[in-house]
């Protein structure tokens, strides 16, 4: 499928430059989708996931670098992209077969940071003050 559908989003967990622990690939969370992002995704045969936190939510991920620009075009750099930043994102599917499992999954062809919120640091730390050491 060519199709694509543009839509809004919170970014949350981004490993946009370097790759996941976990899965190996650099992905990124698009959350808290409204209800006509999801059905124009699920249109396309994306599964649409829903969380507490995230609300409505897809995971895409990459082989390669995920690069995300402000509104002037004009590259942001991945690791600076904290949780709750707001993107509109250009999404569209790519099928794929593996052993005997066959699916689609959505492909991030385009990710435009309209609200920048810096990731810090480790948020545990900022919750411990000199106060509560022994």
């Amino acid at each position: 499928m060519n199709e694509a559908v543009k839509i809004k989003a919170d970014i949350m967990w981004a490993y946009l430059d370097k790759p996941n622990d976990m899965s190996g690939k650099y992905q990124v969370d698009l959350c808290n989708l409204s209800d006509k992002a999801a059905g124009a995704l699920e249109e396309l045969g994306l599964e649409v996931k829903s969380k507490e936190g995230k609300g409505k939510y897809i995971t895409c991920k990459s082989t390669r670098p995920i690069l995300a620009y402000d509104d002037g075009g004009s590259l942001i750099e991945g690791s600076s992209l904290g949780n709750g930043s707001k993107a509109v994102a250009l999404v569209g599917t790519y099928s794929w077969s593996y052993q005997k499992k066959k699916g689609t999954s959505p492909a991030l062809k385009r990710l435009v940071i309209t609200e920048l919120l810096e990731y810090t640091g480790s948020p545990v730390e900022a919750l411990i003050s000199e106060d509560d050491l022994l």
